[in-house]
């Protein structure tokens, strides 16, 4: 009688084992299931969004000339969301994503858009909570990067530190830094600030596959007028025979000053040629052919 007990209880308890691995099983089930159908949905993705970072005291209105500018002899337009980041990671949106985009605009800006190194860390991991929310709702597996003055920091700071919790899904094809002080203020490149010798000694995490775009502005020999041309030159202490291209230029002439660049006109043919997908006026990424040499001299551009 005590066995048949035994037996008794020990059945109910491999049943209860049973009925709870179950139940645990059913979220971790639906939980893959979700993993899987968003992992095909990004895959067959054929948007590559071009998103933008203005430099420090900038808002998201910053590139909206320059929109216009690059949407003004094109066949289809390219579509424009801005996001603010708050201070306490939360986005405000403006604009949209139009339908069959495939090549849109989204301006990242935030709501501390104050200078120094120690905001760009911050900023850096503001873009992160964006970068996040915008890769989870329109699953893209490419896109490109453009990033005027301190945004193109940024950039560099988020490559090094995030972009790795992104690479296996999502690859960066370009970027394109504008008038990006590389050594902050500093002229003299053997005087290297704290935020170069980070981004030098954490270089090796920037992607390899990436091509990079440096462009200075000359507005005379020494600098655009605000930042010194040979800041701009010290990304190549970051990039150069680290990334598959790494391609300086500069251009001069009207509107080659620093807050004037992104409306300057021959940045807006730089874009197109080298930063957007070029197809005969149809926004679909995937058919532009690229420079294939390693490392390309720095090209004056006159305006």
């Amino acid at each position: 009688m005590l066995n048949k007990k035994r037996i008794s209880k020990n059945r109910l308890l491999l049943l209860g084992t049973f009925i709870f691995l179950i139940v645990l099983s059913i979220p971790t089930f639906f939980w893959i299931k979700s993993a899987n159908h968003d992992l095909a949905e990004r895959r067959k993705s054929q948007m590559s969004p071009v998103i933008m970072i203005p430099g420090s005291s900038a808002t998201t209105e910053r590139f909206n000339e320059l929109v216009n500018l690059l949407n003004k002899d094109t066949l289809k337009k390219h579509s424009l969301l801005k996001i603010q980041v708050k201070k306490d990671g939360t986005l405000k949106y403006s604009g949209k994503i139009n339908r069959n985009d495939n090549e849109p605009f989204i301006v990242v800006g935030f709501e501390n858009n104050h200078d120094g190194y120690a905001n760009i860390k911050k900023q850096a991991g503001w873009f992160d909570e964006a970068f996040a929310q915008l890769s989870q709702q329109y699953k893209f597996n490419n896109f490109k990067a453009f990033g005027h003055s301190n945004g193109g920091l940024i950039w560099t700071y988020w490559l090094e530190k995030y972009y790795a919790d992104y690479s296996d899904e999502i690859k960066i094809k370009k970027l394109m830094t504008l008038g990006t002080p590389y050594n902050f203020n500093e002229s003299n490149v053997d005087h290297k600030t704290e935020m170069l010798n980070d981004f030098i000694k954490n270089r090796k995490k920037i992607p390899k596959n990436l091509d990079v775009y440096s462009v200075s502005g000359g507005e005379n020999y020494e600098s655009d007028g605000l930042v010194p041309e040979s800041s701009v030159a010290a990304g190549k202490y970051i990039f150069q025979n680290q990334v598959k291209h790494y391609t300086t230029m500069t251009v001069t002439g009207s509107d080659a000053q620093h807050s004037s660049l992104p409306q300057n006109k021959q940045v807006v043919q730089l874009i197109k040629q080298y930063l957007l997908e070029n197809n005969n006026g149809n926004n679909v990424p995937g058919n532009n052919q690229r420079p294939q040499d390693k490392h390309k001299k720095k090209k004056i551009i006159n305006d």
